[in-house]
């Protein structure tokens, strides 16, 4: 084989990413790229951002990917995951509020895709059953199962690289007597439609991310009470009427749930918001990232690059404040790397890289902290690279500013308007409240009178 092989393992914003960063160098005018194949589990681009109705398997009895449900709005302003090269405004024409629903999001990330350009590298439902590495070969052999001809196949990589995320395998805890509870038990992961538990007592249990916004939805479409139950501290926003924040569960009794300062309360549905596990089962011990969810995974050089074997490429696998830029940022470095434009220092200064970094985030004690330290490593990558330059510390204050906003009214936070900092334009305002709007279709979302900020 006289060119370098690249496997990319998910066609989600990461795999995609990837993609964009090999295409850009193409248009570049660099005849001398890999020959790459990427395997996509799912029949279309986008990873977590395909909406289904489905739970459990998919169509080829698969585990489903995707973690969307109906009615998801962005729990963060659209100009903290602009990106550096494609503006909202240069999407859409002109300009939107800064929290948008799902379908609005995704019609963006995909807006910038060309998508003829990008598709001839993917193979469509090819989940992946099993990836090695040949020390004496240094060649991966990649294995999927491909669902179009129900065939497993095998091709051999010089490099691979897993963009297959790490928000898909729910952790899903034990609670004494949950499995004699009458009514619907589900994780956040299979949480589709918040209509469904309208006019019911909904018990949330994990004070994560999606518990807040769960139990936002479920109020905004009419449960009769949600109960959010924190381990350790509560979100601590006001909530309004009918919405409340308990301790601990500790077990049920039939349909009652009980608390570790004595209280109880009678639920029809349980939703689990307790997180998801890094899950590779396509992976052997020696080349399987071990981590929890957290903003500088170890083992992983500049947060990319697996320590005992660089060749395998992790892309995305910290939690996030940013997004798709900090993906692409990644995937430009990777690009670099694999290309031998840029050049790994020995295992040694790597491991000396990673334990700086690692020492840097044991010293965080709370969220401004952690904004700012995923701030310095996407500006730590990117000085180094050609991506577009972009404002991330800018970025950065504004998500401290959305921290302040939930803080001063959870329930309307998403009215608030913010300014991009690659355009410089002010984000027009949703013309009523966001508790108002149940319609979070793209085109009824686009055919809303939004109003535009007077200075």
């Amino acid at each position: 084989m006289s060119k370098k092989r690249i496997a990319i393992l998910g066609a989600g914003p990461s795999g995609l990413a990837q993609l964009r960063a090999f295409e850009a160098a193409r248009q570049a005018g660099n005849t001398d790229l890999p020959e790459i194949i990427c395997y996509e589990k799912q029949s279309d681009i986008g990873g977590m951002w395909n909406y289904t109705w489905r739970t459990g398997l998919d169509k080829n009895g698969e585990p489903v990917h995707g973690s969307m449900y109906r009615y998801l709005w962005s729990n963060g302003p659209k100009e903290c995951l602009e990106f550096a090269d494609y503006s909202f405004d240069e999407h859409f024409g002109c300009a939107i509020p800064s929290y948008p629903p799902r379908a609005v999001l995704k019609d963006y990330i995909m807006g910038r895709i060309d998508k003829e350009a990008i598709k001839k590298y993917i193979r469509f439902e090819c989940p992946v059953r099993w990836v090695d590495y040949n020390q004496e070969t240094e060649m991966f052999s990649v294995t999927v199962m491909n669902h179009k001809t129900e065939q497993q196949e095998t091709e051999l990589f010089d490099y691979v690289v897993v963009a297959t995320g790490h928000f898909s395998t729910p952790n899903m805890p034990y609670f004494e007597g949950v499995e004699a509870f009458p009514g619907r038990v589900l994780h956040a992961h299979d949480f589709r439609d918040a209509l469904e538990f309208a006019d019911k007592d909904i018990l949330i249990v994990g004070s994560s991310y999606s518990g807040e916004d769960i139990a936002s939805q479920c109020y905004k479409y009419g449960a009769k009470s949600i109960t959010i139950s924190y381990r350790s501290k509560p979100l601590g926003f006001e909530w309004p009427e009918g919405l409340q924040e308990w301790p601990l569960l500790t077990h049920f009794e039939d349909n009652v749930g009980h608390f570790i300062d004595g209280s109880s309360k009678a639920f029809d549905a349980i939703i689990m918001c307790t997180g998801y596990l890094f899950h590779f089962p396509f992976l052997p011990d020696e080349l399987r990232l071990q981590t929890h969810n957290c903003l500088y995974p170890d083992n992983l050089y500049k947060g990319i690059f697996f320590q005992t074997n660089p060749k395998l490429i992790y892309l995305g696998m910290q939690d996030q404040y940013y997004t798709f830029n900090m993906f692409d940022v990644q995937a430009w470095y990777a690009r670099d790397v694999i290309l031998g434009d840029k050049v790994l220092p020995d295992a040694e200064q790597r491991l000396s890289d990673m334990q700086l970094w690692l020492q840097r985030h044991e010293k965080l004690t709370d969220c401004n902290q952690s904004i700012d330290f995923q701030g310095a490593y996407i500006r730590d990558l990117l000085q180094s690279i050609d991506y577009p330059d972009f404002a991330v510390e800018k970025q950065g204050e504004l998500f401290k500013q959305w921290l302040l906003d939930k803080q001063e009214d959870i329930m309307r936070f998403r009215e608030k308007t913010y300014t991009s900092t690659i355009t410089n334009t002010t984000a027009t305002e949703l013309p009523k409240p966001w508790l108002d709007i149940k319609d979070d279709s793209l085109e009824s979302f686009m055919a809303l009178d939004f109003v535009e900020v007077k200075d």
